[in-house]
């Protein structure tokens, strides 16, 4: 689109300046009869070039004027398009002003082609990804200047909190953990909550990612931690009292939790998955490594 407009606007440039003022019009002196439709923008060119060499030649004679003649052409500046018939034609006079303007627009034409449209108008690429937490399968989203953002501001959350470490056996408190589940939970809730509702309504990818979110806490976060984390609480608070315990540290306290392995296995598995969920959002922020 923007190349079509750009050789209008110079074909028009070239016909300005093959236009003369003889007297009150200035009818377009360039014959086009011999141009095709089939390439404009070498007709552009074609046009371009004979005006040059018209403009040339009025330059020259010009120079035999005499000096204390006063010139007829007078250039009004607040004309912009003339069109008129003479002898049977249609003859059509472009102004300075006109000149200007598509000098101006051919200006602002360039600059959005090349700088101004990757700048307001970046073009992201899709992103896709492969999440078992919560069984969502393959996703995929085109980034925007909404869901970038969003996504950004979950990625923080998770990577700044133990849920999206890898549990270490012998140095991890599970009831830490826990206790940074909730408050991603609580975190990310308010981040999906506080989202305009207009965007979702106007853009199918932030509505796409914000599902993706409300899944991943619905029927990611919310089971494990509905089946172990009270059961565990209740156990360990009730397991640090114990006069036996007082000299032990509470990873060894925590491993005599019954069905401890298996809560254990249970805790791993959610945050691999928590792990290349952030990964997504991480993609979908910043963008894929190169």
């Amino acid at each position: 689109m923007i190349d079509c407009m750009l050789t209008f606007a110079f074909s028009v440039w070239a016909k300005c300046l093959l236009s003369r003022e003889p007297g009150p019009g200035c009818p377009m002196l360039i014959d086009n009869s011999h141009l095709g439709d089939e390439n404009p923008a070498m007709n552009a060119l074609a046009l371009i070039a004979e005006a040059a060499t018209v403009a040339g030649a009025d330059t020259g004679s010009a120079s035999v004027s005499s000096t204390s003649t006063v010139s007829t052409n007078t250039v009004r500046w607040g004309r912009v398009l003339d069109l008129y018939f003479e002898k049977g034609g249609l003859v059509v006079n472009f102004g300075p002003a006109l000149l200007v303007a598509l000098v101006c627009f051919v200006i602002v034409a360039i600059a959005w082609k090349f700088w101004l449209r990757q700048k307001l108008l970046p073009e992201f690429e899709i992103v896709e990804a492969e999440l078992e937490i919560a069984n969502l399968g393959k996703i995929k989203i085109k980034p925007n200047h909404d869901n970038v953002q969003i996504a950004h501001e979950a990625w923080v959350e998770l990577t700044t909190r133990k849920a999206a470490l890898p549990f270490e056996d012998d140095h991890d408190v599970v009831a830490e953990i826990y206790d940074s589940y909730l408050q991603l939970f609580v975190r990310l809730r308010d981040l999906t909550k506080n989202i305009p509702a207009h965007k979702l309504r106007k853009c199918r990818d932030t509505r796409k990612l914000v599902e993706v979110m409300v899944t991943v806490l619905n029927q990611g976060l919310r089971p494990h931690l509905t089946r172990w984390q009270a059961r565990f609480r209740r156990w360990y608070q009730d397991a640090l009292n114990e006069s036996s315990n007082r000299n032990k540290s509470p990873q060894e306290i925590q491993k005599e939790f019954p069905n401890f392995g298996l809560l254990v296995k249970d805790l791993k598995a959610l945050q691999t998955d928590v792990v290349k969920y952030g990964e997504f959002l991480r993609e979908i922020a910043q963008g894929k490594d190169k």
